[in-house]
């Protein structure tokens, strides 16, 4: 994999992992929340939250991604909801 270093290559990361986990059926899919981890002096990784619709529901999905090789190491369901 390669390195993710900016919100662009972070995007992309997150949608190739979302539809390795839900599909390829998956809309709108956008990242909400982008923050480093573990602080802005070191990071390692980044905290991707991310929406986006399947099958008439909203997915919130909170995605850990290296920084150093673009891989998921933690990738956690935080809501499923149907859309205003």
């Amino acid at each position: 994999m390669s390195p993710v270093r900016n919100q662009k290559e972070v995007e992309a990361a997150a949608k190739k992992t979302i539809e390795a986990l839900y599909g390829m059926e998956v809309k709108d899919l956008k990242v909400r929340v982008l923050l480093q981890f573990p602080n802005e002096h070191q990071r390692e990784a980044w905290d991707a939250n991310v929406t986006f619709l399947l099958k008439g529901l909203q997915y919130t999905v909170d995605l850990l991604i290296n920084e150093k090789d673009g891989m998921v190491t933690n990738a956690r369901l935080i809501d499923t909801m149907t859309p205003l």
